[in-house]
């Protein structure tokens, strides 16, 4: 974890671990995994830790999306805070041990003049996928 020293806190899980191998919201013991932040702003990191990421057509990729919407249900109002991308087949020769492990992206929960209420995590898969991402993912607070 280098120097950073994150609380875990199982309230702030956004995914477990699993593979992902299609885009989908991510889950926690197969549900829907969405928090809820509060009206109130909220700053913390997002902490993803990568255990596996599949590169074999050279043509993967896989963007891990944090959401934020005024809905609990994310039926509307969905807007992409943070931007973790992996994967290109431009580059995918390249791809080795320093892209597993754990990545940590300061964030919060405003975009432009609005606070949202509620987070998500979002993965986008695209190319040609066999056994696709793992990682867990989780909020920590500063």
């Amino acid at each position: 974890m280098g120097d950073f020293a994150h609380v875990y806190d199982n309230d702030l899980l956004l995914k477990d671990a699993g593979l992902v191998a299609a885009s989908a919201a991510a889950t926690v013991g197969g549900s829907a995994a969405i928090l809820d932040l509060g009206q109130a702003m909220w700053h913390g990191d997002l902490c993803i830790d990568f255990n596996a990421i599949e590169f074999d057509t050279a043509d993967e990729t896989y963007d891990i999306l944090l959401q934020l919407s005024s809905k609990a249900d994310f039926a509307s109002d969905i807007v992409t805070k943070v931007s973790c991308p992996k994967g290109d087949a431009r580059n995918a020769a390249d791809v080795d041990q320093n892209d597993l492990g754990l990545e940590v992206i300061p964030c919060n929960n405003k975009v432009g003049d609005t606070i949202y209420r509620y987070a998500r995590l979002y993965t986008v898969v695209g190319g040609t996928v066999a056994t696709g991402i793992n990682y867990a993912a989780w909020l920590a607070k500063r």
